[in-house]
């Protein structure tokens, strides 16, 4: 399945991701009223299956498509990895969003290759590091987020049809 899913164009996975909104939805509902650990478990299983399995190379959707959050340590980090001053790393590759948090000033990511290498991965910004959240706990509070991350990554689209497929009965 997964191969199939990294072959897909971005406009052909949010389809497959509209279409299947409604049972996602239903399950999610499920697993909100169920034991929280068990939620954790699922996801986590779910997660390392995929993520043995499959290279975020692939697709690279998410620095496509959709810019993280940036904090102060990850722009400190990030400029000092380039060698430049927080103020000139600002200045260059960051404005503010709606919310008035930082983030990149373009899209894709200024810092991902032709390749979908990031040229700066070991100092890339926290909500890189733990995108797309599969394997983080209390996963039951985060279910609406994963929902929307099926529309951008083809591995949480796979683990959440997974789930569906292995557990619907179950809960």
């Amino acid at each position: 399945m997964m191969d199939k899913i990294y072959q897909l164009s971005l406009s052909e996975l949010e389809k497959k991701a509209q279409a299947a909104e409604k049972s996602t939805k239903t399950i999610f509902n499920r697993l909100k009223s169920g034991n929280k650990n068990e939620i954790d478990k699922l996801f986590h299983r779910l997660h390392d299956d995929i993520f043995d399995i499959e290279s975020c190379l692939k697709c690279a959707n998410c620095c496509k498509t959709i810019g993280p959050t940036l904090y102060d340590t990850d722009i400190e980090r990030m400029a000092k990895s380039l060698k430049m001053k927080s103020s000139v790393f600002i200045n260059q590759y960051i404005k503010k969003d709606e919310d008035n948090d930082y983030v990149f000033n373009t899209k894709p990511c200024p810092f991902l290759d032709e390749n979908n290498y990031c040229k700066i991965y070991k100092y890339r910004p926290k909500a890189c590091r733990e995108y797309p959240h599969t394997d983080r706990k209390r996963m039951y509070q985060i279910l609406n987020l994963t929902l929307k991350n099926t529309y951008i990554c083809p591995a949480v689209f796979a683990i959440v049809e997974e789930l569906k497929n292995t557990y619907s009965n179950k809960l």
